[in-house]
């Protein structure tokens, strides 16, 4: 259903705002006005009081997302990787960043000529390339036989068929070739992000900002070496990038990714630089069984999704449940929670017009009830669910 006039009455939280009672006032695809109640009754005191919904968020922003409801991004049929947004844009995540993963270069290019049209049509937020440049020794689910050094010719490849759409790309900044592929990346509007790789705190310390151009770290702790006090690493140098406001740390919030306990580690340490994101494939959505990654067979058993050599395959949550992970298991405020879901990863991907509830937004929300069970999702003005 279309809405040329909308308003939207319950408890806002966001990033611009948190107010017990408030009206968020809609027309056409975007946020005209948010106002406490009594603001907005005082300006049209005739106007119909609308219903009170419950808890009103902005909508979701997935900076991570390989697909869902057994389809996937890294496709080349472009109503598959439409079902995939349709899927998490269902379930809250009203911008997702599609997520292409390590192949044959060829088959990269010819996904990124597809999603690049989805992205045209408002249906993504744009392409997310995770290799091939990362390192062998951290690959995790990346087929290994595709990894390759940084290159110029490929990186030109994708940036052409993406049109300028190619919001992040994750590189492993040890591997030779590194530092001119990240400055033409950067060069081009494109986030770079560290992740899957080996290199030692001071190698990935370097490679982010203010030194670097890198201002991601993806999915930080895994594809990685496990943080030691005596070898602190990619994890550590993520942490303290972060913290000096360097950099943007991406958290798979689906608990099985990582502890709570270092969830809530991540959360104090870089205050208001986290970004959740679901790492999710195909099989978000769906029941155990097999899937594909890329080139790869995944197994899902008790969802979770494993390759063959057992490593952790991509995630089968929704932000929204990973947004709740945070907040029951982690102890994150839930103010601070919503804006790592939503403006934090909008603003590191460079995303414009949303992930956050205020006038000039397109008019993506969703509403929750105290527990945070989804009750309905409005997406460019349109009621979802």
């Amino acid at each position: 259903m279309s809405t040329a006039e909308l308003e939207v009455r319950g408890r806002i939280v966001s990033r611009s705002h948190a107010i017990d009672d408030g009206v968020v006032s809609i027309r056409e695809e975007r946020i005209i006005a948010v106002r406490p109640f009594a603001q907005w009754r005082a300006a049209q005191p005739n106007s119909s009081i609308p219903e009170f919904a419950g808890t009103v968020l902005p909508g979701l922003v997935d900076i991570h997302n390989h697909g869902g409801l057994g389809c996937r991004f890294d496709t080349v049929d472009p109503d598959e990787a439409r079902g995939a947004a349709a899927f998490h844009h269902s379930r809250g995540s009203t911008t997702v960043l599609a997520s292409i993963v390590t192949a044959a270069a060829a088959d990269m290019v010819a996904q990124a000529e597809v999603l690049r049209g989805l992205a045209e049509a408002g249906v993504i937020g744009g392409i997310h390339a995770e290799g091939p440049f990362l390192a062998a020794a951290r690959c995790g689910a990346q087929d290994p036989r595709y990894l390759r050094d940084p290159d110029l010719e490929l990186t030109d490849q994708l940036l052409t068929a993406a049109n300028g759409h190619l919001r992040v790309m994750t590189i492993a900044p040890e591997r030779p070739g590194y530092e001119q592929v990240a400055q033409r990346l950067s060069d081009n509007d494109v986030v770079v992000s560290l992740g899957h790789s080996d290199t030692d705190f001071t190698g990935f310390r370097h490679a982010l900002r203010p030194n670097g151009v890198g201002s991601l770290v993806t999915h930080l702790a895994n594809g990685m070496p496990p943080l030691h006090h005596r070898e602190p690493g990619p994890v550590a140098a993520g942490l303290v990038a972060a913290a000096a406001q360097d950099a943007v740390v991406e958290l798979i919030g689906d608990g099985v990714h990582v502890d709570p306990g270092f969830g809530a580690l991540v959360f104090a340490t870089a205050p208001g630089r986290v970004a959740l994101i679901t790492d999710a494939m195909q099989a978000a959505g769906m029941p155990d069984g097999e899937y594909r990654l890329g080139p790869q067979t995944v197994r899902v058993t008790d969802a979770v999704a494993r390759v063959p050599s057992g490593s952790i395959a991509g995630g089968t949550a929704s932000l929204l449940q990973c947004l709740t992970w945070a907040v029951t298991s982690c102890a994150v405020p839930l103010r601070n929670a919503v804006i790592s879901a939503t403006s934090i990863p909008a603003t590191a991907a460079g995303i414009v017009d949303v992930g956050d509830l205020e006038a000039d937004q397109f008019a993506d929300l969703l509403i929750v009830d105290d527990n945070l069970r989804l009750r309905r999702v409005l997406r460019r003005g349109q009621w979802l669910t």
